[in-house]
This record gives C-alpha cells, structure tokens and sequence, in this order.
C-alpha cells in the first residue's frame, strides 16, 4: 500500500459570483492573475515548494479551463506515476448524482481518493487566495502541539473580523472557542480557511456527518471535532495573503504586484510560482510606445504607451493608445488611439480604434451595485467594443456589441450592455 506523510485536498469548484463576467465562463481559480498566472497556481505552486506532491483538485463549477490548465501537473512538477495532481470532478454515482453541496461534502465524495494514500495528515486548501506559504512550517507546528486539527489564522483589523471566521485561543494557541462571523468579535484572529487534519480524525468527522446538508468545515466539521474533546490550535500566518473575491480586491492585488517594491514579489528565486506557459515568441516595443510601472506578458506587442497596469500574454496595443490603472488579460486587442482608464478586460476582448474606457463621473451601477463599484469599467471574455464609442465608470459590457448598442457613442456611468448568454 502507497503510504504518504500529508496530501493536499485543494479547493477549486468555487463559482466566483462576486467576480461578475469575469467568472460567467470559467471557476474562479482559473481566473488570471499577474499577467502571465491563474489564480489557482499559487496553493498548487505552495505545495510542490513546501514538498507536498500529491495534491487532490476538487472541481466543480465551469471547470474546463480549469482542468486544462492544470493538465497532468507538469509545470508544478506533479505528474508524478504515484501520486501528483488529481482533477477530481463530482462523479456520477449509481444511486444518485450529487454535485459537492459544501467545502467538506466535497472531501467525503473524495473519501476513497485520499483512503489510496492512507495519509498521516491532510491538508486542506482554498484554490483562490493569493499567498506563498510553507505548509511544512505550519505541519511542525502541529506535530509539535500534537494537534487534531491546526487551523492557519491571520490577525485582521478588529472591524473587518466579523466577516470571517474568528479563533478565540489560550496563550499556547490551543483554540477554546471560535465563531463564524461574530457580529462582536472577541479576537481578530480570522482563519483562512488552510486546515491540517490528522487523517483519522478527519475521517471519522465526515462519515458521522455526512447527512448534514451543505456540509461545510466552519459551520459542521470544526465544531463537531471540537465538541469531541480534540486538541484544536491555531497557526498564526503573518505573510502577505489576499482573497481576491470582489473586482475591487482582484483590480487591487493586481496593482500590487507593480509598485516599486511590491508587497507581493514574483520574483523571489527561493520560492518559485509556477505555471502553465504556451511557447510565446518574445515581447515587442515599437519606438513610439512608452511603458511605466507595468507587467508585460510574452508574445504582446505594444505600439501605445503604458502606466502602471498588468498586461497579459499575447496581447496588442494600438498606436497612439493609453493605457492606465488597467489589467488587460491575454489575447485582448486594443485599437489605435484608444483609451483605457481602470478597467478590467477579462481574455480575448476587443476594443476598436479611438474607443474610451472609463470616462466621466461615478455612477451606481444598474446591474448590481454590491459587484461592479470602486469605479472600475469591466468587460467579460471575447467581448467586442467598437470603434469611437466613450464608457463610463462603474460600467459592465458582455459580448458582441455594435454601434446602435450605444446611444449617442456613449455608455454611461452605471449601465451595462450584457449580449451574449447571460453574464452576470
């Protein structure tokens, strides 16, 4: 029987509904980040560096691009002949189907999976946060406390704690209490949602809760383990971590990566982030383009200048064209003399000559005010903008559009034009 220290059970089914159109056609953690990532590359990128090489991806909403981006686990180095990266999407059982209703219904189904391993530990992961963290530190931690269950936590300031789950703990960090989302809360310890399960313990949890509807680790499994007696602790993280759940924190951690001495460095040699390249010829900067402060991806061409904004693989930005505060995905054109002012164009989106993105004063958006805000113009996949036309702020555009779309060449501030299925 194949025998391993720790596994990683990775969590990637999530829909991303707070993202809008950028998630309409694709799971949250196959969404790009930085240019040239997926969201999903760092926890996978996190475990081959802590030496975790054998990784359960549980998939479930849109996840094509998802499984093809991951593959076999070459680019992590997980394609391994025992063990490696595991794509497993919810199966059709004889007596029923049934997608993954909660985070820890979607470890059950996968019981048999992580049983093959007959694990000592398994971690447990979200598949869209943006972080680098050594999980073997965090395993130490627990060997050392003899923990059941170690929770990864992270202080956040007292008036944001009561959107998270809060850890209350003992001088020894050993958790007495905890509460999901606390409307006063008593600590500003928030967990991240990264557990370390001894595997029995694990085991037993989900099999005796398995009829639980929407069974899920901070509402069911944590507290039942708790009230059996387990020794719980937390593991204090103080690194740079993100989850980038609304357009304003994904358009903010992209800008990140930019300033000068980034929060968040890519660069690092030690710890690598790696992912799934397609062999792109290099970048090319005309005479007349002018670049600051910005992420270039391969294979784009860039004829306009530039500031301060990410810009994807295999893009091409017209002459003339301005750039600014945006993130610009793969494979996107942008036309000549265009202007484009804190948007967010999602991959392969067109924008015709002259066109301006992001003019004029704020204005609540029709479509869903709780999504698009902070002033951000967001555009879906493959969409087409023409030419001459002006975009306001707090804008959405899905699709195909034409001229007449727009009355008098304008979008403004607040609507939206949503064409092809329904990308909300």
């Amino acid at each position: 029987m194949i025998k391993k220290e720790m596994i990683a059970m990775l969590l990637a089914g999530g829909q991303g509904s707070r993202l809008g159109v950028l998630t309409s056609k694709m799971a949250k953690p196959a969404v790009s980040f930085g240019g040239k990532y997926r969201i999903i590359d760092f926890p996978l990128s996190n475990c081959i560096n802590s030496g975790i090489d054998t990784v359960g991806v549980l998939t479930q909403y849109q996840p094509l691009r998802l499984n093809t981006h991951i593959g076999i686990g070459i680019p992590w180095d997980l394609d391994r002949n025992i063990g490696g990266v595991t794509v497993l999407p919810p199966y059709e059982k004889s007596e029923n189907s049934e997608w993954y209703t909660g985070t820890a219904n979607a470890i059950y189904q996968n019981l048999d999976y992580m049983e093959t391993y007959n694990p000592d530990y398994v971690l447990i992961l979200s598949g869209d946060h943006i972080y680098k963290m050594d999980y073997e530190v965090m395993l130490d931690f627990h060997k050392a406390n003899h923990a059941d269950v170690t929770i990864a936590v992270m202080p956040v300031p007292m008036e944001e704690a009561k959107r998270f789950g809060i850890m209350i703990t003992d001088d020894q960090n050993k958790i007495t209490e905890f509460e999901e989302k606390p409307e006063h809360p008593r600590s500003n310890l928030a967990s991240m949602g990264i557990y370390i399960f001894n595997w029995k313990t694990l085991k037993e949890a989900l099999i005796t809760l398995a009829d639980q509807p929407g069974l899920d680790f901070g509402k069911h499994v944590i507290p039942y383990v708790h009230e059996q007696g387990s020794p719980l602790y937390a593991y204090e993280f103080n690194g740079y971590w993100k989850d980038v759940g609304t357009l304003e924190s994904y358009w903010q951690a992209n800008m990140e990566l930019i300033d000068i001495v980034p929060e968040f460095n890519l660069y690092e040699e030690y710890w690598k982030i790696y992912t799934k390249s397609d062999a792109l010829p290099p970048q090319y900067f005309s005479n007349e383009s002018h670049v600051e402060k910005s992420i270039i991806g391969e294979g784009s061409e860039i004829y306009g200048k530039i500031y301060n904004s990410v810009i994807g693989c295999n893009v091409t930005i017209g002459k003339d064209a301005v750039i600014r505060d945006s993130i610009i995905m793969s494979d996107c054109v942008i036309g000549e003399a265009a202007a484009v002012d804190k948007s967010i164009l999602a991959e392969g989106v067109v924008i015709g000559d002259g066109t301006k993105l992001g003019v004029g004063d704020e204005a609540e958006s029709d479509l869903n005010p709780k999504i698009y805000n902070s002033g951000l113009v967001t555009i879906g996949e493959k969409s087409v903008v023409p030419a001459n036309v002006e975009i306001g702020k707090n804008t959405v555009i899905f699709g195909t559009t034409e001229p007449s779309d727009y009355s008098g060449g304008r979008l403004e501030s607040g609507k939206s034009i949503i064409k092809a299925g329904d990308g909300r």
